[in-house]
């Protein structure tokens, strides 16, 4: 196994498809000679050639809709957004198109499109750069949104993207790009859509979480440990379709539920995954579930980031009103 950064095994992933798959193709805004803006294609242009990756103009609707025309000729497309802020443009693309090509085509048809796209905050990006829009995506239904925490579960994860034949959001935190390394294989291998892992066992407490949250969240299950609680924390790591059976399986263990997010308090799925509880597990809680999200504004300019952000200290606070209930 190598040591990986998380942009170094989705770079890896790509590359690993591309060889496996001639019909492998990506293309976006300067993903060809640049190698994108953090650098997730480098390399690749030089492997596979200008006709399997390469830069589309600055138009995020011209580049979905040519991802729909390609997947349908055979190919399975793997376009990038810039930024995941930008998805707006392209939306009629996604949830118009993609999202309902098997259905309207009775199964003639599938949309196997991969949209990779950096999002998050914590970074210091422009206004429409870090925005948390998952809950959009997720809220379309024939659209599947995976987004990783890890470098050994983003390459898995972006390989079953890319041999999926329906349409996948893959979303990558910027803060988790170059944050941490981890061993990952460096050959192919697969994680299932659709599967939560649990990342840490307690039995005190349940965080389930997504994202760059996971890190925070761990992080206050260490301080809290410190106080004599035992914390489980589940990564969702696919937002829909949820694995809704391995977050009832932690509700039952534990009893006790925070739902934590980084998208504003009315965005992300944090609501549908305590409706989810409410409905499936209600007697087997101990106290209400709660959640810990951003606040429900636009998302702040840089300066104001740190501030608008949930983090571990929010997690501890919420978590020991559950605990104490």
């Amino acid at each position: 196994m190598a040591q990986m950064t998380m942009i170094q095994a989705i770079t890896d992933a790509m590359r690993t498809e591309m060889r496996r798959d001639e019909k492998v193709l990506v293309f976006g805004e300067d993903v060809g000679v640049n190698g994108g803006v953090f650098r997730a294609t480098e390399g690749l242009q030089n492997e596979f050639g200008e006709e399997r990756i390469f830069d589309t103009p600055l138009a995020e609707s011209g580049i979905g809709g040519l991802a729909i025309g390609l997947g349908l000729q055979g190919f399975r497309p793997v376009m990038e957004l810039q930024f995941f802020g930008f998805v707006f443009e392209v939306m009629d693309s996604i949830a118009g198109q993609m999202a309902r090509m098997r259905y309207r085509s009775g199964g003639r048809y599938t949309s196997p499109v991969t949209i990779r796209s950096p999002f998050g905050g914590g970074v210091h990006t422009p206004e429409m750069h870090a925005d948390n829009l998952e809950g959009l995506m997720a809220q379309s239904p024939g659209l599947k949104v995976v987004i990783p925490s890890t470098p050994y579960d983003a390459k898995g994860l972006l390989i079953s993207a890319i041999r999926d034949n329906d349409p996948v959001i893959f979303l990558e935190h910027m803060k988790l790009y170059r944050s941490f390394r981890q061993e990952v294989p460096e050959g192919e291998y697969t994680i299932p859509i659709g599967k939560a892992d649990v990342k840490r066992e307690g039995s005190d407490l349940s965080i389930i979480t997504y994202g760059a949250m996971v890190h925070e969240s761990i992080k206050a299950a260490e301080e809290l440990e410190k106080e004599g609680y035992s914390v489980e924390v589940v990564d969702l790591r696919t937002i829909t379709p949820l694995d809704i059976d391995t977050i009832i399986a932690s509700v039952e263990k534990t009893g006790r539920v925070i739902v934590v997010q980084e998208a504003q308090r009315q965005a992300g799925i944090a609501a549908q995954v305590v409706a989810e509880i409410n409905e499936r597990a209600i007697l087997s809680l101990e106290a209400p579930v709660l959640r810990v999200a951003a606040a429900d504004t636009v998302f702040p300019f840089s300066q104001a980031e740190s501030v608008w952000l949930p983090n571990h200290k929010d997690i501890i606070e919420t978590a020991k009103k559950v605990l104490t209930f």
